[in-house]
């Protein structure tokens, strides 16, 4: 009990004890806020690295799509007639003997 004043005893043990039941509820406030900040960082995270990898395979596949799209555009058999011709390579044609 409070000590002795002008305000009305019970009055003053209910301010008392609500004010101990919002320091006692203090700890368990905390945590719980912790535990959902904690929750959020660890969901921020997993979601990156989920979209770095998309973002990676991406860039992976645009590559590959380049280089072969880059080998296939490569006239090869002109350059290879070309340089038998200034070699003085005769080479027959396909299918012929």
């Amino acid at each position: 009990m409070a000590y002795p004043t002008a305000v009305n005893s019970q009055i003053t043990d209910s301010v008392t004890q609500a004010n101990t039941k919002v320091l006692g509820d203090a700890p368990a406030m905390s945590l719980g806020e912790l535990f959902v900040a904690t929750s959020q960082a660890l969901a921020n995270a997993a979601h990156n690295a989920t979209t770095g990898q998309q973002q990676s395979g991406l860039t992976s596949q645009a590559t590959n799509v380049m280089g072969l799209s880059t080998l296939y555009s490569l006239d090869i058999a002109s350059t290879g007639e070309g340089t038998n011709a200034i070699l003085g390579l005769h080479v027959p044609a396909r299918g012929a003997a």
